[in-house]
C-alpha cells in the first residue's frame, strides 16, 4: 500500500477528505438537538449510521460512503480532473475483509475494488496512486497511459510516485512506463502519440514555433497535428485564433491537421488511416528554417 503527501492534489471545493463523526461534531461544539436540525432541513447528509458529510459534498462522494466504501479509480481520478476513459459505473473501495457492507438504491452500476487501501478509516478518498493502480487495470493499456500522462501532467504524482504505481501493478503492465510523457496536455493527445508512435514516426509535443506559437505535436519536423475539443475551441474567438495560426504554420512551410476529440475517442481507426495517409504523402514543401523550442523526441 502507498501512501505520502503528492497524493493529496488539490481537491474541488465539494470534495470533503473525511467523513464526519457525531463524536466530532460534538467536540467542535454541536449539540445533539442542532446535529438533528442540520440533517433534517438538509444542512448536513447522514448517509449511514454516524456517518455524516456536508451538504454539497460531491454526489460520488456521497454514494461511495453510503455503500461502505471510498471513492476509488477511475471515479476519482475524473474527480480530479484527470484524464479517464471508463466511464461504466461508479468506482469504489471496499475493504477485502469487508462482510456486511449497505446496499442502497443505485441509479448506476457500482464497480466494486476488493482490496486494502492505506487510507484512514473515516477517509473518503483513496490515496491518487492507489487510485492510478487501479485505473491502469481497469482501461486499455492504450487508456491508462493517456491517464498516468494526464495525472503526471496535472501534478497528481510524481516521478517517484509513478514508479510506485509501477511497483504495485502486475508485472505485465510495466512496459507501459516507458511510453509515458509528462508533456502531453490532454489525453487525446497521448492517444495519438501512441498512433503516430505504431506508425514509426517522430513526434514532439507541446512545441512552439516562431511565429506560430505552442502546437500540441509536431510530426517528422513537419506535420502539426492539433487535438481539438469543445472546451478549448468552442467560441468564434477560438475559430478565428486556429485559422491565423494555420495560415502562419502553412507560410512556413508545415501542414496542419486539426483532430477533433470526439473522432479520436470514438473513431480511432479512422483517425489512425488519416494520419497513415498524411505522414506517407510527406511534407509539400520543406518547412522553413524556425526556431522549434521546449521540444523533445518521444
Amino acid at each position: 500500500m502507498i501512501r505520502s503527501s503528492a497524493d493529496r492534489p488539490v481537491l474541488p471545493s465539494d470534495v470533503p477528505t473525511a467523513v464526519l463523526r457525531r463524536a466530532h461534531l460534538l467536540a467542535a461544539g454541536a449539540t445533539g438537538r442542532q446535529i438533528t436540525d442540520a440533517v433534517r432541513d438538509g444542512r448536513l447528509l447522514r448517509l449511514r449510521r454516524d456517518h455524516y458529510l456536508p451538504r454539497d459534498t460531491d454526489p460520488q462522494v456521497c454514494a461511495a460512503v453510503q455503500w461502505g466504501g471510498r471513492l476509488d479509480c477511475v471515479s476519482l481520478l475524473r474527480l480530479l480532473g484527470v484524464f479517464v476513459r471508463e466511464r461504466a459505473g461508479l468506482h469504489i473501495q471496499l475493504a477485502p475483509d469487508a462482510s456486511r457492507t449497505p446496499r442502497p438504491e443505485a441509479s448506476t452500476e457500482i464497480v466494486r475494488h476488493w482490496r486494502p487501501t492505506s487510507s484512514a478509516a473515516d477517509d473518503v478518498l483513496v490515496p491518487v496512486r492507489e487510485a492510478l493502480c487501479a485505473a491502469v487495470r481497469c482501461q486499455r493499456p492504450r487508456d491508462a497511459i493517456a491517464t498516468l500522462d494526464s495525472a503526471w501532467h496535472l501534478g497528481a504524482v510524481d516521478e517517484d510516485g509513478l514508479a510506485d504505481v509501477f511497483a504495485h501493478v502486475p508485472g505485465r503492465y510495466r512496459s507501459l512506463r516507458p511510453l509515458l510523457d509528462q508533456r502531453a496536455e490532454a489525453g487525446t493527445e497521448t492517444l495519438v502519440r501512441l498512433m503516430l508512435r505504431s506508425l514509426g514516426c517522430h513526434v514532439d509535443l507541446q512545441v512552439r514555433i516562431d511565429g506560430v506559437g505552442r502546437v500540441d505535436l509536431l510530426v517528422d519536423g513537419w506535420l502539426v497535428i492539433e487535438c481539438d475539443s469543445r472546451s478549448h475551441h468552442g467560441s468564434w474567438g477560438d475559430h478565428k485564433r486556429d485559422r491565423r495560426r494555420d495560415a502562419a504554420a502553412i507560410g512556413l512551410g508545415f501542414t496542419t491537421l486539426r483532430l477533433l476529440a470526439e473522432d479520436i475517442l470514438f473513431r480511432p481507426e479512422w483517425v489512425i488511416e488519416v494520419l497513415r495517409r498524411a505522414v506517407a504523402r510527406g511534407p509539400r514543401t520543406t518547412p522553413r528554417t524556425v526556431r522549434v523550442h521546449n521540444s523533445g523526441e518521444l
